[in-house]
């Protein structure tokens, strides 16, 4: 982005240069799986609930097993994503402290810019990002599968068909276990394991075909959360569809409801968040304009805009699928579901 008067570096000097502002964003762009797997919980864990439960005109138990997939949903995908997210973060934080342990001298050389450091080149940036974001698409499917195992059971925790005995104990399914932060817990505690996990990351970087994917598009920098995002919730959409099909502890006449529900939402979100986040970063040239040159001598500053660049899709995202699109999916599933009973 060229700037209108580079000179004026002390013009926009407060808001924009906040400590808390940009730690914000530099912990975003250095953890963008995790931002996007914390802000999922939240919404879909309290503020998706709520709007399906107190949408009008619709049927109470089809609202209820909306709200439940939602809850299931955001604890399995921040769960899965942090096993996962967390040691290929750090991994690639060993690869940027120490790159020639990790990486090949060619991969070096052809990622590195004339007169940049490696962690400064445009390449190198885009890469370790898409590896981080990455990790969401990758565990799509096993998180649609666990999320909708667990559906029958949160159901029957939070909305008994009827109370249990004083007792009593709950019975899970035989293949669900919370094992993924036990898991975690035990892999970072072996000797080596960061590095271990580094030398794997590294790996990646030194493929031809990654080099060369890489290089034709870390232009597109600003827009790679929104698509890796998209790509996920469709991969997402697709596997929990047909798993919600051919499951066969959820009750046949709640599977239509939940499937409408999860295809309405998702196509909307895609459709309208795709748009809105391409106007917002048309309209914010002036703000990133301003920002930078806020910020221009800060050697941060190029994290900042990535944090700028997670934080902007994911917030846009967040609020059309979990906010605003439930009561319009639970009421449009509902009404479809209906309309096919009745004919």
């Amino acid at each position: 982005m060229k700037l209108k008067n580079v000179n004026d570096i002390n013009a926009f000097k407060g808001g924009l240069n906040n400590k808390y502002l940009l730690k914000s964003l530099e912990v975003a762009a250095n953890h963008p799986a995790s931002f996007i797997a914390g802000t999922t919980l939240i919404m879909s864990s309290v503020v998706r609930p709520v709007s399906i439960l107190m949408t009008p005109k619709t049927d109470k138990e089809n609202k209820k097993i909306a709200a439940v997939d939602s809850f299931s949903s955001g604890i399995v995908k921040f769960a899965i994503t942090e096993a996962i997210a967390l040691p290929v973060e750090n991994a690639i934080k060993n690869i940027d402290k120490n790159p020639e342990k990790f990486l090949n001298p060619e991969t070096i050389k052809k990622m590195q810019e004339s007169g940049k450091t490696l962690t400064e080149s445009q390449n190198y940036k885009f890469a370790s990002q898409l590896i981080k974001l990455s990790t969401g698409l990758l565990t799509a499917i096993p998180k649609s599968v666990i999320a909708v195992a667990l559906i029958p059971v949160i159901m029957n925790l939070i909305f008994p068909k009827q109370k249990k005995k004083k007792n009593e104990k709950v019975i899970y399914p035989e293949n669900y276990s919370p094992v993924f932060k036990q898991f975690y817990d035990n892999s970072v505690s072996f000797k080596g394991f960061q590095d271990t996990a580094a030398k794997g990351i590294g790996a990646v970087f030194n493929l031809n075909l990654f080099q060369n994917f890489v290089k034709k598009n870390s232009f597109n920098e600003a827009n790679i959360a929104r698509n890796i995002s998209m790509l996920t919730d469709i991969l997402l959409a697709g596997s929990f569809i047909f798993r919600t099909k051919k499951s066969d502890k959820i009750d046949e006449d709640k599977k239509n409801p939940l499937i409408y529900n999860k295809t309405v939402s998702t196509a909307l979100s895609l459709l309208f968040g795709y748009k809105i986040d391409k106007a917002v970063q048309k309209s914010s040239v002036k703000f990133m304009d301003k920002f930078i040159k806020s910020n221009i001598n800060d050697p941060k500053l190029s994290k900042y805009i990535q944090g700028i660049n997670i934080i902007r899709p994911t917030i846009i995202f967040a609020i059309l699928y979990y906010a605003i699109l439930p009561v319009l999916s639970i009421f449009t599933a509902d009404k479809i579901d209906k309309y096919q009973k009745e004919h």
